[in-house]
């Protein structure tokens, strides 16, 4: 059996209204491949399958046109995973909740890239147990992350 490396992991940010420091968002997102990577050892989820992962940091504006173009609900979300490895994040939510819940701008974007990742290797939201068990994952991913 073929051992596969871990998938490479881009971030790119294309919107223009607020300075991020993309640099350490890579590096982030790099070692945050490795945690995931370590919980569900046996599945095989779209994270194990996927060489190349890119996130994009965009505007509100583009993440509401994505927002219903693909779920077809009416404006903004924080994160918007898809299967084939691209996580979308809305830096301006990101901002807002930053604010909202005393974090910083930098570690609310490594919060959704965890959270982008974990969809993409198999977690889920949609009930109250998934969050619960999503949330304690992103939260053990992040300590150990940040502890760094």
């Amino acid at each position: 059996m073929r051992i596969q490396s871990p998938p490479q992991i881009s971030v790119r940010n294309l919107q223009r209204k607020i300075s991020i420091n993309v640099d350490e968002l890579e590096t982030f997102a790099a070692g945050t491949v490795q945690r995931c990577l370590q919980l569900r050892k046996g599945k095989r989820t779209d994270l194990r399958k996927s060489r190349e992962i890119f996130v994009w940091l965009i505007s509100d504006r583009r993440m509401a046109l994505l927002h219903r173009k693909f779920l077809g609900q009416s404006g903004s979300t924080d994160v918007l995973t898809f299967q084939h490895g691209e996580i979308f994040i809305s830096v301006d939510t990101a901002r807002r909740h930053a604010q909202a819940f005393e974090n910083s701008l930098l570690r609310e974007l490594k919060l959704y890239i965890v959270h982008g990742l974990l969809h993409l290797h198999g977690f889920d939201d949609r009930t109250p147990a998934e969050v619960r068990k999503m949330k304690k994952a992103q939260e053990k991913i992040l300590r150990s992350a940040l502890s760094c």
